[in-house]
């Protein structure tokens, strides 16, 4: 396509968007409110995931070791464990480290047990990392039917719990994501269909003069490419100045009572990004919806 016939349809779908004043504001608004509930649950379920990460990252099972377990037992358990897949990392802890480990976990209500170290109770352990965290109850099930093993604590319902909630948030975001597309589609398309009748006599002129069916829905596509792109741009502004003002006014005692938040940059390029494609995605598609079903040249 000519640089020139291409001006000419971004002049044409420029136009177009005054031609239909009220129904391009409700073509806008309604990818601006559809696209800032994306971009909401998007920092959210980013926040979510980056919780989890860190909570992932803590996610180990520890394999107490019978108390009667000689060293050579010990070691034959190693090689029995180092079998199983997708164990990532393995790390030996004599029950002198695990007492040593008690004590500095409780500070100093932890110096009580100073007085057991000569007649050590503990088990010596091994601690064993999977290599994604969703694997630790499989491999820990592996581990339990071990021989020389006493038992096995990974912090089974609260791993299951953290999955069951960044699972549940992410289903309830998509189903919110898809049924305000599906709006904002329609209000576009609806809005494209008005310019399509009002200019049916031109386009049947122009197609008697020989103008192809592309050359005249190429103003529609634009048309529809500037509504979502427009849509996009509010919520970006109204998102990125929001969570910045949250971010930098509440997010340090956020972090010191529950979590830390995602920093703006880069994700705020992120988020943009992803809501202008889903935007200019939306608008094109409503625009084919429309020229297909209502161009009739």
């Amino acid at each position: 396509m000519k640089l020139r016939t291409l001006g000419r349809h971004a002049r044409e779908g420029t136009r177009n968007l005054g031609r239909n004043g009220w129904m391009t504001f409700a073509s806008i608004s309604a990818v601006a409110v559809m696209l800032f509930v994306v971009g909401v649950f998007l920092l959210l379920i980013m926040n979510v995931n980056h919780v989890a990460s860190g909570i992932e990252d803590d996610v180990e099972i520890k394999v107490y070791i019978e108390l009667t377990t000689t060293e050579e037992q010990e070691a034959e358990l190693l090689t029995e464990i180092e079998k199983i897949p997708n164990v990532e990392t393995i790390t030996y802890v004599d029950k002198e480290e695990g007492l040593n480990q008690l004590i500095d976990s409780l500070d100093e209500s932890g110096q009580v047990f100073e007085s057991i170290r000569e007649e050590n109770p503990l088990n010596n352990s091994y601690v064993v990392r999977a290599t994604t965290p969703q694997l630790t109850d499989q491999i820990a099930s592996k581990i339990e039917s071990l021989d020389f093993v006493e038992r096995v604590n990974y912090g089974r319902d609260y791993v299951e719990r953290l999955f069951k909630v960044t699972d549940f948030i992410r289903t309830v975001g998509l189903i919110l994501v898809v049924g305000m597309m599906f709006t904002a589609m329609f209000l576009i398309a609806n809005t494209i269909k008005l310019t399509i009748v009002a200019r049916k006599r031109e386009i049947q002129i122009m197609k008697l003069v020989g103008a192809t069916n592309s050359f005249i829905r190429w103003p529609f596509f634009i048309e529809g490419i500037l509504l979502g792109v427009l849509g996009a741009l509010i919520p970006i502004f109204i998102i990125g100045f929001g969570y910045s003002y949250f971010f930098t006014n509440w997010g340090s005692q956020i972090e010191i009572m529950l979590f830390s938040l995602v920093p703006v940059f880069p994700y705020m390029w992120q988020i943009a990004g992803l809501l202008i494609v889903i935007g200019a995605f939306i608008g094109v598609w409503g625009s084919m919806m429309s020229v297909r079903k209502f161009l009739k040249v």
